[in-house]
C-alpha cells in the first residue's frame, strides 16, 4: 500500500541519520528510500543505526539532483522544521497522509526532507506542491531528520490500515493522469520562455514571476493531456510573435 511513496533524502551529511531513516521506514512498512547527493554512503554508520533495516539500505535509490529523484512523481511534498514566507499551501503530518492515502492512492508521490542543518532551499520547495510542516514545542522546534520521518511514516501506515478509499477515477483513465514533476518542469521551462519571447517577461522579475505562476499551476494539480494543451497554447503564442515581428 505505501510502496508508491518515496521518502527522499537531500544531501544527508552524518550516514548514521539514513540509517536511523531507513529503521524508522521499515518499522511503518515503507520500504522506497531515495537519496540525493548524500555526502557518506555507504557506510558503516549508516548499518549500524539501521538496526536490521539493512534491506532498505540495501535498495535504496541514488540521485544527483532532486529533480531526477522526483522526476516520475506526480505529487512532491517537502518538509520543513519552519513555516516560509513563500506562496506554499502548508500542510500537517496528517493532513499530508490523507492527501497521499485518499487522493493519490494510485500516484507515484515523493516527501521530501532538506539537509539536517538548513533543510531544503527556496528553490527546491519551487518543485513541491505542498510544504509539511511538524506542529511541535515552539521554544524547541528543531527535529532530528530521523524523528521527522517516523512521525511521518507513522501518519501514513495509521491512514493506510484505517483504509480509507483511494480518489474515484472519473471518465477516461488517461484523462485523470496526472502530470509528473518531470513533465511540469518541462512546461514550467517553456512557459518561461513564452513568456519572453512575447515580451511579458521583464528579467528582473522573472524568479518571483515564475514562483507566483508555480504555485498556480501547481494548485490545479494538472492532468498530462492538460499540460500537453497548454504547451501546443505556448508553442502558437510563440509562432504568432514571430509572425509578427516578420510583418
Amino acid at each position: 500500500m505505501l510502496s508508491h511513496i518515496k521518502i527522499v533524502l537531500v544531501e544527508t551529511s552524518h550516514p548514521g541519520n539514513i540509517g536511523a531513516v531507513a529503521r524508522a521506514m521499515k518499522n511503518m512498512t515503507m520500504t522506497n528510500l531515495c537519496l540525493v547527493s548524500p555526502k557518506f554512503f555507504p557506510h558503516a554508520d549508516a548499518t549500524a543505526r539501521a538496526a536490521g533495516a539493512d534491506d532498505i539500505l540495501a535498495k535504496a535509490q541514488l540521485f544527483e539532483t532532486l529533480e531526477e529523484a522526483i522526476a516520475d512523481c506526480t505529487l512532491v511534498i517537502g518538509a520543513s522544521a519552519r513555516s516560509r514566507t513563500i506562496s506554499l499551501s502548508e500542510v500537517t503530518p496528517r493532513e499530508c497522509a490523507e492527501k497521499v492515502i485518499t487522493e493519490s492512492a494510485h500516484e507515484k508521490i515523493a516527501i521530501v526532507f532538506g539537509r539536517e542543518n538548513s533543510g531544503l532551499k527556496n528553490e527546491e520547495l519551487d518543485l513541491c506542491r505542498y510544504l509539511l510542516h511538524i506542529p511541535c514545542n515552539e521554544n524547541y522546534s528543531s527535529l532530528n531528520i530521523a524523528a521527522a520521518v517516523q512521525v511521518v511514516c507513522y501518519e501514513l501506515f495509521i491512514a493506510a490500515q484505517n483504509g480509507d478509499v483511494a480518489r474515484k477515477a472519473v471518465g477516461d483513465e488517461n484523462e485523470q493522469e496526472l502530470a509528473t514533476n518531470h513533465q511540469m518542469e518541462l512546461f514550467y521551462n517553456h512557459l518561461a520562455e513564452a513568456l519572453s519571447d512575447i515580451g511579458f517577461m521583464h528579467p528582473e522579475k522573472e524568479e518571483s514571476l515564475m514562483r507566483r505562476l508555480r504555485r498556480l499551476y501547481n494548485r490545479a494539480e494538472l492532468r498530462s493531456k492538460e499540460v500537453d494543451i497548454l504547451r501546443g497554447i505556448l508553442r502558437l503564442s510563440q509562432g504568432h510573435k514571430g509572425a509578427l515581428k516578420r510583418d
